[in-house]
């Protein structure tokens, strides 16, 4: 006989379920992503050396049981979610020029960096990298991967242009692509920039870039 019993998995909304085939536990994903959306706020709100599994299932309407099912610490949920920025991506540009591929990267950067969430996670994260390798690990994979990807190819589509040189070193075009603003929106923290500056910035980039 089949017997039909009442499950508390993900704990919202709760209902009566089947057993999962073979004692397989069912994680609802719009659960999971309900999770890391409130992981993202609650760093915004408190930051990570405040931050709780409690507050975060308070935040995504769930028991704390639904997050331990996902994630054994707040360490290990934090770095899964930061990780996940990797493979986000940015949007490569293609506007037939370098110059003009630089000036749409920042724009859309620059949008992203000065978020209200982004702006507050991303120093905190930073400060406790200096302490956690495990963080600091994540938060290189996550700013770094992101930004290389676009970069390189920015600079492979200007080299088939004829605007750079073949051969130009990966690392310095993506310090020199990618430096300036990091510095401005994220250490400096600015809140508004300078008009014409991320026109000045793609601009003075480009010239770089072909100088190498």
């Amino acid at each position: 006989m089949l017997v039909r019993m009442t499950t508390n998995a993900d704990e919202a909304p709760k209902r009566t379920r089947r057993r999962a085939p073979a004692g397989a536990a069912v994680l609802r994903e719009d659960v999971t992503e309900a999770i890391r959306a409130a992981v993202f706020e609650e760093l915004a709100a408190v930051g990570y050396a405040r931050m709780s599994i409690e507050g975060i299932a308070r935040r995504a309407g769930v028991g704390k049981t639904a997050v331990y099912r996902r994630w054994r610490s707040k360490l290990h949920l934090v770095l899964d979610v930061v990780s996940a920025m990797a493979v986000m991506g940015l949007p490569v540009p293609d506007t037939g020029s370098l110059e003009g591929d630089l000036r749409l990267l920042y724009e859309v950067t620059s949008r992203a960096l000065r978020h209200p969430v982004a702006s507050q996670i991303i120093p905190d994260l930073q400060a406790e990298a200096a302490r956690n390798p495990d963080i600091a690990d994540a938060m290189q994979k996550a700013l770094r991967d992101g930004q290389d990807s676009v970069a390189s190819k920015i600079v492979a589509a200007a080299e088939e242009r004829g605007e750079v040189r073949p051969g130009v070193n990966p690392d310095l075009a993506l310090d020199l692509i990618s430096g300036p603003l990091y510095w401005r929106a994220v250490v400096i923290r600015s809140a508004n920039l300078p008009k014409g500056y991320l026109a000045d910035l793609a601009r003075a980039t480009a010239g770089a870039l072909k100088a190498l």
